[in-house]
């Protein structure tokens, strides 16, 4: 009995030294990819390298972007892409690495409505506040045979830094020259009306409580939520549900410089989901601590290449990042000193 509560304790004893000799590995940014990003991590440090602790607090694009720019974090996570002058008030070149890519879709909530139309000019016009009753002929015309009700629409938005933002502010300047002019694209922009959430959560969480509301977040929040989202008229002119399948298409018409930052919204081909983007992890190129440095490249180089990471990023809804890409990804992860 002793002895076998002796061994019991060693066992204890040792399984707390590993854990206090872990390599804590910490991100932040980008609410778009934390579902998978939690997984990740949970995957990796239990059954590939029990000797690293990865935390990804999320909170949004604007934070990701900020607390790598800090040195706060060891990468970061972003929907939208770093400027050319926060690059370059970088202490360290900062590396984009698109690692999986997603729609961002139109939420609603409309009682009776389980099927809708929306083309960019009317979406615009929805968040620019020019389009303020469910009933109108902008909507409806869109819509025959469904029964609009006379309701107030309540837009709904993300009130943090947030590359979901980005990748629908990046949309509706490419289909309403209005937008363009008035607000612009970026993380953070001044919302003509409506109300700020925190985080895809909370946008998702306001719509839902919200009759007549409509916001935007990513595919994978609306499904959980099983919340109703609208097909969006392309640029082919046609309307597509938003899908793993319409999200790689549109990526697979992108132009993709050598620095990885680059935009496929409102992407040509008849079967592109027009609000896509993908999520970039910010990692320093030069590491302050050469074995946290190690374990992260490790860790990155399993994420892209193996199968079953890329499995688990599918299975929540995500698409995955062409071959041809992560080769060049691999190449520029080789690079992180």
């Amino acid at each position: 009995m002793k002895k076998l509560l002796i061994t019991g304790l060693l066992g204890l004893i040792t399984i707390s030294a590993q854990a206090a000799d872990a390599t804590a590995l910490t991100g932040s940014g980008s609410t778009f990819v934390k579902p998978v990003m939690d997984k990740w991590a949970e995957t990796y440090g239990n059954s590939i390298d029990t000797s690293v602790k990865i935390n990804y607090a999320g909170g949004g694009s604007g934070v990701g972007q900020k607390n790598v720019l800090d040195g706060t974090v060891d990468f970061g996570g972003s929907d939208g892409p770093m400027s050319d002058a926060q690059l370059a008030g970088a202490k360290s070149k900062i590396l984009h690495l698109p690692v999986v890519a997603g729609a961002v879709v139109i939420i609603y909530n409309v009682p009776g409505v389980s099927t809708l139309k929306l083309d960019g000019p009317t979406i615009a016009n929805i968040f620019l506040g020019k389009i303020t009753k469910w009933s109108d002929a902008a909507i409806a015309s869109q819509n025959p045979g469904v029964k609009l009700p006379d309701t107030d629409i309540s837009s709904v938005h993300r009130s943090d830094g947030s590359g979901t933002t980005f990748i629908f502010t990046d949309y509706l300047a490419k289909v309403s020259g209005e937008w363009k002019d008035k607000v612009g694209t970026k993380t953070s922009v001044e919302w003509p009306g409506g109300v700020g959430q925190q985080g895809s959560a909370g946008v998702t969480a306001q719509v839902k409580k919200t009759e007549g509301g409509i916001g935007y977040v990513e595919l994978i929040y609306a499904l959980s939520n099983k919340i109703s989202f609208a097909d969006v008229k392309n640029a082919d002119g046609k309307y597509v549900t938003a899908s793993l399948d319409g999200v790689s298409k549109a990526l697979a018409t992108a132009t993709i410089p050598e620095d990885f930052r680059f935009s496929y919204v409102n992407a040509p081909g008849p079967e592109s989901y027009p609000i896509s983007g993908v999520t970039w992890l910010l990692v320093p190129q030069q590491s302050k601590d050469a074995a946290k440095g190690q374990k992260l490249v490790a860790f990155l180089k399993w994420v892209f290449q193996d199968s079953k990471a890329q499995a688990m990023a599918k299975d929540l809804n995500y698409a995955p990042i062409p071959d041809v890409v992560v080769k060049r990804v691999m190449t520029a992860i080789d690079t992180i000193k």
